[in-house]
């Protein structure tokens, strides 16, 4: 993408939801931080519990609806980090945002932030906000990428800088909407793509405590399906976008098999829950043995 990265194991967003840790994430031994998901105004998210631990198959539910302290305050707090990290913000619109004026919420997340960091991952995948995955159609990717790419140019200008736009997509599609995505994100010139979002599949997790909240499921049943989807993105852009791994890495075999299905870059999230910071560390070295590709 254009970006130098200490290292390729990154934390994938959902963590620091408001940027208010991002020194001591960065301690961890990341390579690169994704903050957020923020949108343009302040929203409460879904009611509580929004959240649910399911250990016996380490795994997560969320709920949040992304909460969120709007992006003017979410880039104060940003402001405030001392890392010299890769900074990536995921970024959203606000639930009552109808979603023929989405692409407004976007820009302006795209003009607050820009100053501040390397990359803007688009969020259109995230189950809880109604909605939302409907805007993974090829026609609204397509207006979306065109208007925030002509609106960059001047922020380019302006700040002398070039901030990536990278897609966030859902390990929930069929075979012809995975087709049509990575037509856009190679027409469109898409800085890299995210594989995957949380899942809405509960079969594996049904008949356990707290298995029938609504919800994505992130942790290790998302792995397998995550990691499919991944594959066939990889198979298709033939390494003209740079794909990030993004679900079920729990281990550093894992990791390994996100780079061998074809990423460049892995995220954590619930791996670093059930296993701590170590699981940094271990796919760090495995990185270090495994070499990206389709």
């Amino acid at each position: 993408m254009g970006l130098d990265f200490p290292n390729p194991v990154g934390l994938a967003a959902g963590l620091d939801k408001h940027a208010e840790h991002v020194d001591a994430l960065a301690r961890l031994g990341f390579g690169f931080l994704e903050l957020g998901g923020v949108t343009p105004r302040p929203q409460p998210g879904n009611p509580r519990p929004r959240l649910f631990r399911l250990p016996q198959a380490r795994a997560i539910i969320n709920r949040y609806g992304l909460n969120s302290v709007g992006v003017e305050a979410f880039s104060e707090n940003l402001k405030k980090a001392r890392t010299q990290a890769v900074i990536g913000v995921n970024v959203g619109k606000n639930k009552d945002t109808p979603n023929e004026r989405a692409v407004d919420d976007y820009a302006r997340c795209m003009e607050v932030l820009y100053p501040h960091v390397h990359y803007l991952a688009l969020n259109v995948s995230s189950p809880n906000t109604k909605g939302l995955r409907d805007l993974q159609s090829e026609a609204y990717l397509t207006a979306l990428f065109a208007r925030l790419k002509r609106e960059r140019e001047g922020l380019r200008e302006r700040h002398a800088r070039d901030v990536k736009l990278v897609l966030k997509i859902s390990p929930d599609l069929d075979d012809a909407a995975i087709a049509d995505i990575a037509e856009v994100a190679r027409r469109e010139r898409a800085d890299g793509l995210i594989a995957t979002n949380t899942t809405v599949s509960h079969a594996a997790i049904s008949d356990l405590p707290h298995g029938k909240e609504e919800g994505g499921v992130s942790g290790a049943p998302l792995t397998a399906p995550s990691t499919e989807v991944l594959r066939k993105f990889a198979r298709l852009l033939k390494g003209e976008v740079p794909l990030i791994a993004c679900g079920g890495v729990m281990s550093a075999a894992d990791a390994r098999a996100k780079f061998d299905a074809g990423a460049s870059l892995v995220q954590i999230y619930s791996g670093l829950v059930y296993r701590g910071p170590r699981l940094v560390a271990e796919c760090v070295d495995v990185a270090r043995t495994s070499r990206a590709g389709p």
